[in-house]
């Protein structure tokens, strides 16, 4: 058990924030629950900010005093990221949520870290552009930028890491640092823009964060296409993205998360492995791209197109994809879900995924698939009753073993959920020892006494961190 806080801490906490820190346990439990299937972990406290300069009071009083903090956004983590095992204050940003600028001549906005991409994309109805990433959940910026989230854009428009390029953070003890600029490209010094995107809240806070923004296409055209097999929807796949056709979207469901959604969403698509597309360009490039692929699934078995040509069909058609997470926990009601989260190279990727689904059935347990794979990444939701040891193993052994596939065929053990609580040790397999000496050099570098999120990604053990002694 965590040792309380220092009494001197929460005076300094009030009389910073007012009523704005809180250690009520209602509002506590709220920040130590995520869409992960881990245990709930409440912080010993929360403190809600507004602005940067609260952020840094908040860090140096926290450091000063040896307590953990964890940084806080929509909660929507699935690898246990907001939770705090060792107790400590949650770092609430979501006040902090003002778009600072938006500059149209340079394709890039400045946002506060808990700014969603919902409210960004809303904001920017009326300029002609567009923010990309869209990981499911309306997810903060901030969340997003820490965990490297990508989603459904992410074969055309990259991830948080191509999207993202400069942060202002606070570290832990309160020094406030700036990385990056509005340029496009820089060769100054070490990349410490990318070091932060994906640190999970390990090694600082983030305070402000310039994002590219795109485009809007002229023209997009979205579709649906059931296919006989999987191994069928996924070659199709491999082939358009090795003859260069420029997808903007590729999503592919099995026949369960097609029933799920169905059930969920009141649709009414074939219930089979199916691939999601959309494509975006000028109206005679989407046409030509319509056409390429069109001509591949069907000489993959693809049975039938289902087109969604004006916007609110388009809209009604990912928001049932983007709610595939939650449908597919509609399967069994009051479970809770262990969500894998592999990449494999894109040649690989059928191999994968067809040993995935063997595995899967050889578990017996339920676990629909779903995934980008257009960037050879998918996901299987397994799900548990968590009160039943056995079952919790099982889907254990499971995740294991989809893991070991992965990383057998040169993939990763995450596409972009990240590392968390519960991926540490894959981590050490995927990176090797010496690799992830380099990773704990550089979290004692920037975090020696580990109050930014203890136990997470290169924290291996959980120990007790905070003293009453102060620096």
């Amino acid at each position: 058990m965590p040792q309380p806080l220092p009494e001197a801490l929460i005076a300094e906490l009030t009389a910073i924030l007012g009523e704005r820190f809180t250690q009520n346990p209602v509002i506590c439990a709220q920040h130590g629950h995520d869409e992960s299937h881990f245990p709930d972990a409440p912080p010993q406290g929360v403190a809600f900010l507004t602005h940067r300069d609260e952020a840094v009071a908040v860090v140096r009083a926290c450091s000063r005093h040896r307590v953990p903090m964890i940084p806080f956004g929509a909660g929507s983590s699935l690898e246990g990221h907001v939770l705090a095992p060792q107790g400590g204050i949650a770092l609430d940003v979501t006040g902090m949520n003002r778009i600072l600028a938006i500059e149209p001549e340079n394709l890039l906005a400045v946002v506060e870290p808990g700014v969603t991409r919902t409210q960004l994309n809303g904001t920017l109805k009326d300029t002609g552009l567009f923010f990309p990433i869209d990981p499911g959940a309306d997810a903060t910026l901030g969340g997003m930028t820490a965990t490297r989230a990508s989603g459904t854009n992410a074969v055309r428009y990259g991830t948080m890491r191509e999207n993202v390029l400069a942060i202002e953070a606070v570290l832990a003890d309160g020094t406030l640092i700036r990385t990056g600029t509005k340029a496009r490209k820089s060769s100054a010094g070490y990349d410490l823009t990318r070091l932060l995107v994906g640190s999970e809240g390990t090694l600082a806070l983030f305070t402000a964060i310039t994002v590219r923004l795109h485009p809007l296409p002229e023209a997009i055209a979205a579709a649906v296409c059931p296919f006989r097999t999987i191994g069928e929807a996924v070659h199709t796949v491999i082939e358009a993205i090795q003859l260069g056709i420029p997808l903007a979207r590729v999503e592919f469901l099995d026949e369960r998360a097609m029933a799920a959604i169905n059930r969920y969403s009141h649709t009414h698509y074939p219930v089979a492995p199916t691939l999601f597309f959309e494509f975006h360009g000028s109206a005679s490039a989407v046409a030509e791209q319509v056409a390429a692929i069109q001509e591949l699934a069907s000489g993959h078995g693809g049975t039938q197109f289902l087109w969604a040509d004006k916007p609110e069909e388009r809209t009604e058609l990912w928001t049932a994809r983007h709610k595939a997470y939650f449908a597919c926990l509609a399967l069994r009601p009051g479970c809770r879900g262990i969500t894998t989260d592999v990449c494999v190279p894109i040649a690989r990727l059928a191999e994968a995924l067809l040993e995935a689904r063997q595995l899967i059935d050889a578990s017996g347990l339920l676990a629909p698939i779903l995934g980008h794979v257009g960037d050879g990444n998918f996901h299987t939701l397994i799900l548990i009753d968590p009160n039943n040891p056995e079952e919790v193993a099982r889907a254990e052994a499971l995740n294991e073993a989809i893991v070991a596939t992965a990383l057998r065929l040169e993939g990763t053990c995450t596409g972009e959920h990240g590392i968390g609580l519960g991926k540490r040790h894959f981590l050490r397999r995927e990176m090797g020892e010496e690799a992830m000496s380099v990773m704990r050099a550089i979290k004692a570098a920037l975090d020696p006494h580990h109050l930014f999120n203890p136990g997470k990604i290169v924290d291996e053990n959980s120990r007790e961190l905070f003293s009453p002694n102060i620096l």
